[in-house]
């Protein structure tokens, strides 16, 4: 896909880290960017920097989602890409035991469906309507291209952490239904990738303590520092771009595999 000035797009959790960086990316060639979050100020300014359209979107409410869209191609026209980095997570253990007091507690059930709603269901909603919107269109080349998916899982899929459950479950869905979700698609020419990125350097991990970042940079097996933003907008430029890239989950990691803790 030839990104241009005439290609809308959507980038939802694009106020800050992954998602800005990608919506960046996507404004230096040209395409009309919609930002989707929940942050008003940082999307608000972001829209204003790339000339944009910012949407205040929940991504678990069907309404929210639904008014995003509509707002977004009213401004711009139905979207030939969606990348999807709206996400959150938690870290609690499955069932664990108080060092202090002997109590024993398990996961509490809301949170684990609630980080399977934004992560999870609500990647799947964005993905189902803007597929419905893009089968709209008129193929772009003799292929029958219409649009590009991108979505944002995790490196935690596969080798998750001690009190990761609901997060690895999360992005272990989003990983699972990349290659089914191309293949209902594909007679409509949309393409779905997945990117599995690891330890970036995001505006959440940017508020813990040096220490703590030098750690984890050195947990990397090369090169030992964490991933920068930018990368993980290149390599969605690049499944974006390129029409052969289908249906694939792909670590963006520096060979890092995550220990238990």
């Amino acid at each position: 896909m030839e990104v241009s000035s005439k290609t809308p797009a959507v980038v939802t959790g694009g106020a800050s880290g992954l998602g800005a960086a990608t919506a960046r990316a996507l404004a230096a060639k040209g395409a009309k960017v919609a930002i989707f979050d929940m942050n008003e100020e940082k999307g608000e300014a972001m829209a204003k920097e790339l000339g944009g359209v910012f949407c205040k979107v929940n991504v678990t409410s069907e309404e929210d989602v639904d008014a995003g869209f509509a707002k977004a191609r009213e401004a711009h026209g139905q979207e030939r890409i969606l990348v999807n980095c709206a996400g959150i997570g938690n870290a609690i253990k499955t069932a664990s035991r108080d060092k202090q007091t002997g109590e024993i507690k398990h996961f509490p059930l809301q949170a684990f469906e609630f980080v399977i709603q934004v992560n999870l269901i609500g990647t799947f909603r964005c993905i189902a309507k803007s597929a419905a919107g893009m089968m709209t269109l008129d193929p772009m080349d003799d292929e029958g291209a219409r649009g590009a998916i991108v979505n944002t899982a995790s490196v935690a899929a596969e080798d998750g952490q001690m009190g990761q459950a609901a997060y690895s479950a999360s992005k272990g869905g989003v990983v699972g239904m990349t290659l089914p979700i191309a293949r209902d698609l594909m007679r409509e020419g949309i393409r779905v990738n997945t990117i599995l990125p690891g330890i970036f350097n995001t505006p959440l991990m940017n508020a813990a303590p040096p220490q703590v970042k030098e750690a984890l940079a050195a947990s990397v097996p090369f090169p030992k520092r964490l991933g920068n933003p930018e990368e993980y907008a290149k390599l969605a430029m690049c499944m974006i771009e390129t029409g052969y890239f289908n249906g694939e989950d792909v670590r963006l990691d520096g060979a890092i595999r995550m220990a238990p803790r």
